[in-house]
């Protein structure tokens, strides 16, 4: 019997965030994620400057692909069992979409990071998960990604209520 294909996509956006790749790259966290049944892990690194070569050399499960950008993530988030990314609203409203499951990973490095309330609004509204890098490995097997809500279906106007609102600009 084959073993089924179970995909991670980890982007970051246009952004760095190497404290997040070196987490899913980090061996406990790629023992979670094979524990949980993902067979491929494709990283998005932006403009990170940490590169997971010598992890994405070897013949470990999950296989590690990555790469730093392309024209457009559709295909990536399409083909994605989870996608985890940073608090940015364009990785989050694509993955979510999409139809995915989500987790979000905060990156407490930035200052007055306003990502994190969308991330806490929409983990509220029971749409995705969110944590921090140092409770990823602990965090990732107690979630049940089947008990997420879908996210309606885009009416952008409605998406740029919800902004202002979690924002506090209405």
């Amino acid at each position: 019997m084959m073993k089924q294909i179970k995909r991670l996509f980890v982007t970051v956006g246009t952004t760095q965030f190497d404290s997040l790749i070196k987490e899913v790259t980090s061996v406990p966290v790629l023992d979670v994620l094979a524990k949980l049944g993902f067979t491929h892990v494709n990283l998005q690194i932006g403009r990170g400057t940490y590169e997971p070569t010598e992890i994405a050399e070897t013949n470990i499960t999950p296989c590690i692909t990555y790469y730093r950008f392309k024209d457009s993530l559709v295909d990536d988030i399409a083909e994605a069992d989870l996608v985890i990314c940073h608090a940015g609203a364009g990785s989050i409203m694509d993955s979510l979409g999409a139809k995915k499951h989500v987790l979000v990973v905060i990156n407490e490095e930035l200052m007055g990071n306003h990502q994190s309330e969308l991330a806490a609004k929409l983990a509220k509204d029971n749409y995705l998960y969110y944590c921090s890098v140092p409770l990823l490995y602990k965090s990732l097997p107690s979630y049940d990604f089947n008990l997420l809500q879908l996210f309606p279906p885009g009416e952008p106007h409605k998406f740029a209520d919800f902004l202002d609102k979690t924002l506090g600009f209405v």
